[in-house]
């Protein structure tokens, strides 16, 4: 069956005190994002990517292309909305045929080939697939009403990763909705058509690159 990714890269890199957009930091010589696109492309050779970017920053992309000499990864790029959620939406219009469909964050470069290949397996059997992964710190629910709080267990709760893959026909009918902003995902976007969600194991490496801190994790994670 066909395969896409949509690859959502729209931060402004304000966490990470940097005036360059988090995704186009340099990770081991070539900037965060391109890693992440390489991955898709090296994990499944017939892929099509679409990359998603705010339209002020899309020359600065090209520029990089040239620079890095980022030529053996083609894909298509769109221009962002102005949320996640519209982002995605405008990328959904260049799926074109019948296929399981990603969704990825661009700063999660460290996803491995494993979480890849599981997510779009199961989500070709059953519908939909999210990867996750155990929560290791304790919890607390603090109750905003009255400022108490309590522990909760966290065998119940898991920490959920991207690529999150759905059939074509799935997350198209799920996007034609009205945005909300209870939307904190893709899965939550697809969830409000009473679709159950699949959970598959995620790595523990594919982390978010948020702050600065998080660039130190990923390049010790590289080496």
């Amino acid at each position: 069956m066909p395969k896409y990714v949509i690859i959502v890269a729209g931060g402004k890199g304000e966490r990470m005190g940097a005036s360059t957009p988090k995704q186009f930091l340099e990770l081991a010589g070539k900037p965060i994002l391109m890693h992440t696109l390489e991955k898709f492309k090296q994990t499944i050779p017939s892929i099509e990517i679409i990359l998603a970017l705010p339209e002020n920053q899309i020359d600065f992309w090209e520029e990089l292309c040239y620079k890095y000499d980022f030529v053996n990864t083609p894909h298509q790029i769109v221009k962002g909305g102005e949320t996640r959620f519209h982002s995605v939406q405008n990328a959904l219009k260049l799926v074109t045929k019948s296929s399981i469909v990603a969704v990825h964050d661009g700063v999660r470069p460290l996803v491995n080939s494993e979480t890849i290949t599981t997510c779009f397996n199961e989500a070709e059997k059953t519908g939909n697939a999210i990867p996750v992964v155990d929560v290791v710190e304790s919890l607390r629910h603090v109750s905003k009403q009255d400022n108490s709080n309590h522990a909760v267990a966290r065998s119940c709760y898991k920490l959920v990763q991207t690529p999150q893959c759905f059939s074509s026909e799935i997350i198209l009918k799920a996007y034609e909705q009205e945005f909300d902003t209870a939307f904190t995902d893709d899965a939550s976007v697809v969830e409000m058509l009473g679709e159950t969600i699949n959970l598959v194991e995620g790595n523990q490496e594919n982390i978010k690159i948020t702050t600065a801190d998080d660039l130190l994790v990923a390049a010790a994670f590289i080496k």
